[in-house]
């Protein structure tokens, strides 16, 4: 591979890696796996928060939350800040999207050429939560414990159908890419929305898990008392109390989950399949990544929305065989990295940016170079009521929030997060030492109050902004693909020869 190549990334939704067999998980996705036996592998990848839209606006600006008022899952980005898709289309690169990237208000490319498909979740400010009533929870678009419980399967769902549309276009934007006049290379997100729940997959997925040995969770609620206020919260916010979860739940929460891993794998399979069939497999890195995982149970909590492993880590693989030799990554990483490696990738121009990026490439880790990493979190959605930031630096974690007593863990000696260090009586010098650290990179990093001020006013602008918009005459957000049927296949205002020369590739 030579020159600039092209980028196919391929996101998926709420994808804990540790389920993945290249991460020593029971998922069947062997094209995910083979990608990354033949690719970089970040052991150590992370979403900078833990929730669907503040982290791809994390992923597409390079930018913390903080920075793009990225708050929540109804916060609106500003067309003003540059995206990973105005870096590459103006470094020469076209810029297409297939899929979900839950972007908020009427700009719904934020540098995307092309767009193929609308979003799976709601483009208006109607999911803004209420810090101001912290403990109401809004039952018509929060998370419930219907996933767990229901879990199993169906033919047919929402989700399902969102995700045969998103492949099928993906497939059909790298046709369209391939046999087109215009020579730039170019950008591809398909981004789907498994295996978020509900976890209700297809019965052939189902299926491919009889027999596997599918592990419950390792930490059980009751490992984890006295509890800590947050997790808490995010037990009320899925109403769990009103749930009666078995094992048998739990283990078919999971199945269903691992199945619909495989269903985004047979996706991942047909991406990759068709660019070797259209002789671009060798001018293309593929990124495999994730907005955030899902706890899948461990803790007794589900989904995301913290700063667990299962929730905050992500998959992350870099395929280029021809540029990078395989290998694994072990220093922190995260979505922010992402606007910085696609920007190194296609030689763009980054020196101009007005907004310092909170991300750096990825490229040189690729390459082998030793780095000393960090990853830094924030989280300011629901369930919390105030600002909860992590950072995770070498083998330490350590999570902030004003409202809550402070976490502190070394994950090397305790992967699992049981022993908060913060909390033990027989701490040593070290610890104190370590947590005084963090706690003054903290204050150094963030004005937490200032922080939460903004919060709670930006809430409220788009509360009453949604009030505003939903009274007379109602104007949607949401993106409709252009489609005109008069300039495809053929039609009597074309050239016959031309339609086919310009179809056909190889030509």
């Amino acid at each position: 591979m030579t020159g600039r190549p092209n980028v196919l990334v391929v996101m998926y939704d709420q994808l804990n890696p540790m389920m993945l067999g290249c991460h020593g998980g029971p998922a069947i996705a062997p094209t995910i796996d083979r990608l990354a036996g033949e690719g970089v592998v970040f052991d150590a990848a992370y979403s900078n928060s833990p929730l669907c839209t503040p982290a791809r606006y994390c992923m597409m600006t390079g930018q913390l939350p903080s920075a793009t008022h990225g708050y929540d899952n109804a916060a609106y980005l500003a067309s003003t800040i540059p995206t990973f898709a105005h870096v590459a289309r103006r470094a020469g690169y076209r810029t297409v999207l297939s899929g979900k990237m839950h972007f908020v208000g009427p700009d719904q490319l934020h540098g995307f050429e092309s767009r193929r498909t609308t979003d799976i979740y709601p483009a208006d400010f109607g999911w803004t939560p209420n810090w101001r009533t912290p403990h109401e929870r809004i039952d018509w678009w929060y998370h419930n414990m219907d996933s767990v419980t229901g879990a199993g399967v169906a033919e047919v769902t929402n989700q399902l159908l969102f995700d045969d549309e998103v492949g099928h276009h993906a497939v059909r934007a790298l046709h369209d890419l391939a046999r087109s006049d215009d020579d730039r290379p170019f950008v591809l997100v398909a981004s789907f929305t498994h295996p978020h729940d509900p976890y209700v997959t297809r019965q052939r997925y189902w299926d491919r898990y009889a027999g596997v040995d599918i592990p419950l969770p390792v930490v059980g609620a009751e490992d984890v008392q006295p509890d800590d206020p947050h997790s808490a919260r995010l037990r009320a916010a899925v109403d769990a109390g009103a749930a009666s979860v078995t094992d048998e739940h739990v283990l078919a929460a999971r199945r269903a989950y691992l199945g619909n891993v495989s269903y985004v794998d047979d996706w991942t399979a047909r991406l990759t399949d068709t660019l070797a069939e259209l002789g671009l497999a060798d001018d293309t890195v593929v990124m495999l990544v994730a907005d955030h995982g899902d706890m899948l149970g461990e803790r007794g909590l589900w989904y995301k929305m913290n700063f667990f492993e299962g929730a905050a880590r992500i998959p992350l693989v870099i395929h280029a065989p021809n540029r990078f030799q395989p290998r694994r990554v072990a220093e922190p990483v995260s979505l922010v990295d992402v606007l910085p490696t696609i920007a190194e990738l296609a030689d763009a121009n980054l020196g101009d940016l007005v907004d310092p990026l909170a991300g750096r490439s990825l490229i040189g880790l690729c390459d082998g170079a030793v780095q000393a990493r960090e990853v830094v979190g924030e989280y300011t959605a629901e369930a919390a009521v105030a600002p909860i930031v992590m950072i995770r630096r070498g083998r330490w974690k350590y999570v902030h929030c004003a409202a809550d007593p402070d976490q502190l863990y070394d994950l090397a000696a305790d992967p699992h997060e049981l022993r908060n260090l913060v909390s033990r009586d027989d701490a040593t010098d070290l610890l104190a030492d370590k947590r005084a650290e963090m706690h003054a990179e903290v204050a150094r990093r963030w004005n937490l109050g200032e922080l939460h001020t903004d919060v709670l006013r930006d809430q409220a602008r788009r509360r009453l902004v949604s009030e505003a918009l939903r009274s007379g005459t109602f104007t949607p957000w949401d993106y409709t693909p252009p489609a005109d049927g008069s300039s495809q296949y053929m039609r009597n205002h074309l050239d016959l020869n031309d339609v086919e020369r310009s179809s056909r590739w190889p030509r």
